[in-house]
């Protein structure tokens, strides 16, 4: 198991579980799902979807630089959200931070997600 390396930044909330924030194996990198955690404080970040899916995309953003990765190297989303009538006001904020890029994604609603929050996102991408 010597080519699967765990990826860990302090510029993304740490796993508050028994896992990886991501693992990479063969110029892979996959992401945990990242929640509206502001990695300076540890705290929940407030306000609408689209404050909170801003915070989660900067996440992932940071784990995949630690990987050697990008938002623009993801092939796959995963989005995971408490209410599908936050879809809209998300898909906005989701589409500010991936640009022109349109990776493969799934957006499915849960009964509840890890600390009750609004949004969790993982991510698979292509290592630089």
């Amino acid at each position: 198991m010597s080519d699967l390396n765990p990826v860990k930044t302090d510029r993304a909330p740490g796993a508050i579980g028994p896992y990886s924030q991501a693992m990479s194996v063969d110029g892979w990198v996959f992401c945990s799902g990242q929640i509206p955690i502001d990695p300076a404080t540890g705290e929940l970040v407030g306000g609408d979807i689209g404050v909170q899916t801003d915070q989660v995309l900067k996440n992932l953003a940071a784990v995949l630089e630690a990987a050697g990765a990008s938002l623009a190297r993801v092939v796959k989303t995963t989005v995971f959200l408490s209410d599908m009538g936050d879809f809209v006001s998300m898909n906005e904020v989701y589409a500010e931070h991936f640009g022109d890029h349109r990776p493969a994604r799934a957006a499915v609603a849960v009964k509840t997600l890890p600390k009750n929050v609004d949004v969790e996102i993982e991510a698979v991408a292509k290592i630089s």
